[in-house]
């Protein structure tokens, strides 16, 4: 997917309510052509929020149900068959989404909620042989990328390209933090790939509240009052770098999605609502202190952990593929 081109739909939005929240995410979409435009019927959707824990509930560190309600709802309305996915590091999808408020509109709309806990896997490209994606996600028809703004204290800021990285089921997470995570620049072209491989084919990002500070989950909610959607997720990351007033060349997704050509430059992304600089924010808090991205493992834990991942996971998957 190496588009060096893009529309970027960004609006100010400053509400969950319902109605009000309807009218946005439908003037959002409007400019790419609504939600017929990328769904059709019959087409079975995944709708991959971040479903990170359910431990802070209160604390925006999740996806909010209401985006996902609306857009599930839309996707109803174009003949479309949504399910909600995710494979959280700790917990259940199922868990996370009920602890997070999520059952309710789960029920009222009939919506699957299908854990991606790998009893299928498919390998995402030779440079990363053994990163495997659940299988669930790269059967969908469709895939809607519903990730949440949030400073990160290992990748300085968490948006559509890190949202995707739970299509990697549970704890293979652990796994790559610890595999790639001795190398900064290889961490963020892993996160790439993967954003490559499952190829979402629209982003709608919620920032209506994000979360600062010690993200993703130890920091603070923090109102950004935007909406941002596009076909293109790493365009859409750019574009959000750009209104929290982030230097990119400190967020390795964004290095990484340049530096393998597949993220456009500002001048190349055709923003059909408000520019960057129309929503532009001075004092986004980032991390106070950044942390490696493999957690400084010891060495015996790592030898173990992949030796596990070896004859319990890759091995016997390979009958899959």
């Amino acid at each position: 997917m190496q588009i060096l081109t893009a529309s970027v739909s960004l609006i100010r939005a400053n509400s969950y309510d319902r109605a009000q929240l309807r009218d946005s995410i439908e003037t959002l979409l409007e400019p790419l052509g609504g939600m017929s435009a990328f769904v059709k019927p019959g087409d079975r959707v995944l709708l991959k929020p971040n479903l990170l824990t359910g431990a802070r509930p209160t604390k925006e560190c999740v996806t909010r149900p209401e985006i996902v309600y609306w857009v599930a709802k839309l996707v109803q309305e174009a003949g479309g068959m949504p399910f909600l996915g995710d494979g959280p590091a700790f917990g259940s999808a199922r868990g996370v989404a009920t602890a997070n408020g999520y059952l309710p509109l789960v029920e009222e709309l009939n919506l699957p909620i299908v854990e991606f806990n790998g009893k299928r896997y498919e390998v995402v490209s030779e440079d990363f042989n053994h990163l495997l994606l659940s299988k669930e996600a790269m059967e969908a028809d469709v895939v809607i990328n519903l990730p949440k703004v949030k400073s990160h204290v290992q990748l300085t800021v968490t948006m559509g390209v890190k949202n995707l990285f739970g299509c990697v089921p549970g704890k293979m997470k652990a796994w790559w933090h610890m595999e790639a995570g001795k190398d900064q620049e290889r961490f963020g072209a892993m996160l790439v790939e993967t954003a490559r491989a499952i190829d979402p084919d629209l982003t709608i990002l919620d920032g209506i509240i994000g979360h600062e500070g010690n993200g993703p989950s130890g920091g603070e909610p923090r109102a950004l009052g935007i909406l941002g959607a596009s076909n293109n997720v790493f365009a859409l990351d750019r574009a959000v770098v750009e209104i929290l007033n982030v230097d990119p060349a400190i967020v390795p997704t964004i290095v990484a999605s340049q530096r393998l050509g597949c993220c456009p430059d500002l001048s190349e992304i055709t923003f059909v609502h408000c520019r960057p600089e129309d929503l532009r924010l001075a004092d986004w808090q980032l991390p106070e202190k950044m942390m490696p991205i493999d957690f400084g493992a010891p060495r015996v834990l790592k030898s173990t952990f992949k030796h596990l991942y070896i004859r319990f996971i890759k091995e016997p998957m390979q009958a899959y593929r």
